[in-house]
């Protein structure tokens, strides 16, 4: 990341185009808060959840007890349900003891099977038969009637459920005298409406004076992390059982709601707690389901338990036996058992230690996203180095993060950082994008103009010495296209291909043009001398091979690795070496000759045939093959002429598209009169070999 740097600043518009961005996702996160605030409800929960687990503290409650009817207590007493008469020997054992409160987290819809006056009815229904019961008190008849009489005399807090998706005719005498208090303050609420209620029997009901219900509720995910405090039935508002275990405790009458700058606020006597519009709590544990002291029912009918451990203190009685699956997922604990999650609300009660979510949450994660993109577009728009963009980005992307964390601890505040926090995800992603692609976009632009300048400098290079030679013409870009060609035929067959890649085949197409740019030293009464040359001369015109390859060996070497300067050298210096070492200027033989001297020799020679010059005239294309043919072995490298003799249509083609601009009609496309002979500068033009001689090549310009 340190050797990541731009290399330019941006310019106006492309500033903009960040900050027009930047605006665009600014708007489209507060769109999709405004329109739907949980757009990123599973990333708030997650949040929450990782607050919830590394601020939670590991303190015994001090408020509640749970007296719980586990699986020792089944195993001792018997099976669920226990016999009502059990139940209320346990409330009655736990009531001598001065709890604070006992609330039941158990509903008895249904009348006792075991029951005294239960049986006689069965069998008068079943049987016809009448059961006489003698030595048995009326009052431990009916054991429905004895819990209830048992939770009378102990002001017990009972429970029930409401429905919500079918109707039940009336309210049950103790869930209606339950209910709060009518309060104006109520109205400012749109609590859920219950449609029935599943109360205890009859029996039961009649002895309760107090009573909640215990419905919970659960996110998408299956997590519980919001508990109904109030819910409405027959136009009546309903306290949960902890908050009625808590009115029972404290004494109060009743309740009311406050509005706030956070939001409304429920208030019972000192109690004063954070609530949503739905009159839900978001539920703080402690930091495991042990820190919510419990003991076993069987030790408490047993008389196990001493009475401190229940003294003063709100009791929970309830069952946490596996078969039942009162279980709950919470950010504390998978299997927080229901019983427990019941003291856990009386403790926040108590407590006042709810989390607080403001009504202002969803604004304020909409103006933090828009202020994290604009930051964040401002840092990618005036930095350049990929170092402190990424820790700009990170610093200001992890701001909302670290004020959430301050908030939470410091109020109990939860302020989800997960909006702004995407937006600054999305916005590095983008920034970064957004830099890289101008950056490439740029040095696409400069590499672009790199290969024109290189292009244009060759093709002046090569034009020096084309213009020494001026009957050449197009010479230079057939004999390119030509190599090309033929070095793109050898790979396809298979021939040299760790060699030919198509790198390589690129920058032999590029250094094609600076075969003859040795001609340069060549003086100009040699070089363009139509008539014979002299032995002497002849030898200065061969050395034009090693001064090409010497001027373009000595620019390569000031370039790192292999460039096209390098292989120019080769075929400038090798391009006149023969298959059978009798070229020049260094008498190589066979692959000692590089494979581009060898593939150019081939390309030079055939256009040199088909060319007219000033010591010879054009030849055709049949006769000029020919003569190629006669010398595989000797001159030419056998498989780079074979390679060249397979795409003959190329040749023609290229032959045809970049022919000489004074040729009106390249003499290659015709047939001309059969010539054995080839002459050069050291031959008479009219000399030709007798029958079987070995033809003489020209002298390739």
């Amino acid at each position: 990341m340190r050797s990541l740097r731009f290399a330019h600043q941006l310019n106006r518009r492309q500033m903009l185009a960040f900050f027009a961005g930047a605006v665009a996702l600014a708007v489209a996160t507060g769109t999709a808060l405004g329109l739907h605030p949980q757009s990123f409800a599973r990333l708030d929960h997650l949040w929450l959840d990782g607050l919830l687990r590394t601020t939670a503290r590991a303190e015994p409650a001090g408020h509640t007890v749970v007296v719980d009817i586990d699986e020792v207590s089944l195993a001792a007493v018997g099976q669920w349900p226990w016999p009502r008469y059990q139940i209320a020997d346990l409330v009655q054992r736990i009531a001598e003891a001065a709890p604070a409160a006992v609330a039941l987290d158990i509903v008895f819809p249904e009348p006792d099977r075991s029951s005294l006056n239960t049986l006689r009815q069965r069998y008068e229904r079943d049987f016809g038969l009448t059961l006489g019961i003698s030595g048995v008190p009326a009052s431990l008849q009916d054991n429905d009637g004895y819990l209830g009489r048992v939770l009378a005399r102990t002001d017990a807090v009972g429970a029930h459920y409401l429905y919500f998706d079918h109707r039940t005719a009336g309210t049950p005498g103790a869930a209606e005298a339950s209910a709060l208090p009518a309060d104006p303050s109520f109205a400012q609420l749109d609590l859920p409406r219950a449609s029935g209620v599943m109360a205890n029997t009859p029996a039961v009901d009649a002895g309760l004076a107090h009573s909640g219900f215990i419905n919970n509720r659960v996110d998408d995910d299956g997590q519980l992390r919001r508990v109904p405090l109030l819910i409405e039935h027959d136009g009546r508002v309903h306290p949960s059982l902890a908050l009625a275990a808590v009115l029972k405790a404290r004494g109060a009458a009743g309740a009311a709601v406050v509005d706030t700058p956070d939001g409304p606020r429920l208030r019972v006597g000192a109690v004063d707690v954070p609530i949503d519009a739905r009159g839900q709590a978001l539920l703080r544990t402690s930091r495991s389901v042990a820190d919510y002291p419990a003991v076993s029912a069987v030790d408490v009918l047993n008389g196990q338990v001493p009475a401190s451990a229940l003294a003063g203190r709100i009791v929970f009685v309830g069952s946490s036996a596996v078969g039942l699956n009162d279980v709950h997922h919470t950010a504390i604990a998978p299997r927080f058992p229901g019983l427990r999650i019941q003291a856990a609300i009386a403790e926040n009660l108590l407590e006042g230690s709810f989390v607080r979510s403001p009504v202002w949450a969803t604004a304020a994660a909409a103006a933090l996203a828009a202020s994290v993109a604009l930051a964040m577009a401002a840092i990618f728009a005036a930095g350049r180095s990929g170092a402190s963009l990424l820790l700009g980005g990170l610093f200001v992307g992890l701001l909302p993060a670290a004020g959430s964390v301050l908030l939470f601890v410091q109020d109990g505040l939860v302020v989800s950082p997960a909006a702004p926090t995407v937006v600054a995800a999305l916005m590095l992603l983008g920034g970064f994008a957004g830099r890289y692609g101008i950056e490439r976009r740029r040095a696409s632009t400069w590499l672009r103009q790199l290969q024109n300048a290189r292009e244009i400098t060759i093709e002046s290079m090569a034009s020096v010495a084309e213009t020494r030679d001026p009957e050449t013409g197009a010479h230079l870009k057939r004999t390119q296209h030509y190599v090309r060609a033929i070095a793109l035929e050898l790979r396809r067959t298979g021939h040299h291909r760790a060699t030919l890649t198509p790198d390589y085949i690129e920058l032999l197409f590029i250094s094609a043009p600076l075969h003859d740019i040795g001609k340069v030293g060549v003086p100009d009464h040699i070089l363009l001398k139509p008539g014979k040359l002299t032995p002497d001369e002849m030898e200065q015109m061969k050395r034009h091979a090693d001064y090409g390859r010497q001027i373009l060996i000595g620019t390569a070497r000031r370039i790192d690795g292999e460039n096209f300067l390098t292989i120019a050298a080769q075929i400038a210096g090798g391009h006149h070496e023969k298959w059978d070492g009798s070229g020049y200027p260094r008498g190589l033989a066979g692959e000692d000759i590089p494979l581009a001297a060898r593939i150019m020799a081939v390309a030079d020679v055939y256009d040199a045939l088909i060319s007219r010059r000033c010591y010879k005239p054009a030849f055709s294309h049949a006769h000029a093959t020919q003569l190629m043919r006669d010398l595989s072995g000797t001159a030419f490298d056998p498989q780079v002429l074979e390679a060249f003799f397979a795409i003959e249509p190329q040749i023609l083609a290229i032959a045809a598209r970049f022919r000489d601009e004074d040729d009106v009609k390249m003499s290659f496309l015709t047939p001309t009169a059969p010539v054995a002979a080839v002459p050069t500068p050291m031959q008479a033009p009219a000399a030709l070999p007798p029958s079987g001689a070995t033809p003489v090549l020209p002298l390739a310009h």
